[in-house]
């Protein structure tokens, strides 16, 4: 076991440098940030004036090592719009994304591990056509229309739940719902496909030969095998929440990193856009390691890759 953790590690690791390598380079391919900090009413020489300030004439190497140590050190550098550290920035809005991201998927799990466990255990029949009915809808509709949908019907033309910003339980409900519903597809075929491979091995014929109750073969046996491979998915899923949450975030007013990089992308405050590429990025990274990490320990046999 230590010895797989430590080969995971390292890759992930190797994975966080290359991803940081690239989020830096956006900085470049999005434009002259010398620019951008002058603002549109500076010339060329006040532009040439901050690429020696800040360094920007040095080769990008030079550059790019001088950014990860200011990183690693918890220096995201400061925004060109609200003139303060992005680290605070991004600090207050990533815990409001993360919260609503939890619940999403929370939402997701409920609804979509008892559906694909129906499906598969009755295959062609009317539950299985209903979930694949869900999960065929929900691959189809883009998240921002569904959106919409749901204030106009529950904000609109029955005006019960509030259509922007956070404050009581009543704001999480409409983003909770795109979101999840956004992940429940995957999740659903996943269970799915998992319980009917499982429902078919010796072992669960053998179970009931036992005379096992049929509760305890679906749940204690089956599902715990078809599980494995929702630790993964699930977290994949809740890094695409989080990215995804620019659409709904941005729909529903909510003060999270997701709109933030919208108005930051509007903005042209590229410190801030970098820094929120890095923090999704290595955040996603770092649920992957920990789903292997998961998965490892309660599957021995993860161990021998």
């Amino acid at each position: 076991m230590l010895n797989y953790a430590l080969r995971r590690i390292f890759m992930a690791c190797l994975l966080a440098l290359f991803v940081s390598f690239l989020t830096y380079a956006l900085i470049f391919t999005a434009g002259d940030p010398a620019a951008a900090i002058a603002g549109s009413a500076s010339t060329a020489a006040d532009a040439e004036n901050i690429r020696q300030i800040y360094g920007f004439d040095d080769p990008l190497i030079v550059q790019y090592l001088r950014w990860v140590g200011n990183v690693l050190q918890g220096d995201l550098g400061n925004s060109l719009y609200f003139r303060q550290p992005v680290s605070e920035i991004i600090l207050s809005r990533f815990a409001v994304t993360a919260q609503v991201g939890i619940f999403a998927l929370i939402f997701a799990m409920l609804i979509a591990v008892p559906l694909g466990v129906a499906a598969g255990r009755w295959p062609n029949s009317l539950i299985d056509r209903g979930a694949l009915f869900i999960a065929v809808v929900g691959q189809a509709v883009p998240s921002f229309w569904f959106a919409l949908l749901l204030i106009i019907v529950f904000s609109i033309t029955f005006p019960i739940l509030p259509s922007s910003g956070l404050g009581t339980w009543r704001h999480y409900v409409l983003p909770v719902l795109v979101l999840g519903y956004f992940s429940m597809p995957a999740i659903m075929r996943l269970t799915r496909s998992g319980m009917i491979s499982a429902l078919e091995t010796d072992y669960i014929r053998t179970a009931r030969a036992m005379g096992l109750s049929e509760r305890r073969v679906l749940f204690d046996y089956a599902l715990r095998n078809a599980a494995l491979p929702l630790i993964s998915l699930s977290s994949a899923q809740f890094g695409f929440m989080l990215a995804g949450s620019v659409v709904v975030e941005s729909v529903f007013a909510i003060p999270g990193a997701g709109r933030l990089a919208w108005e930051s992308i509007g903005r042209a405050d590229l410190p801030t856009v970098q820094a929120l590429v890095l923090c999704f990025s290595l955040f996603y990274v770092l649920l992957t390691l920990l789903a292997d990490m998961l998965n490892a320990a309660l599957d021995p046999r993860m161990r021998m890759k």
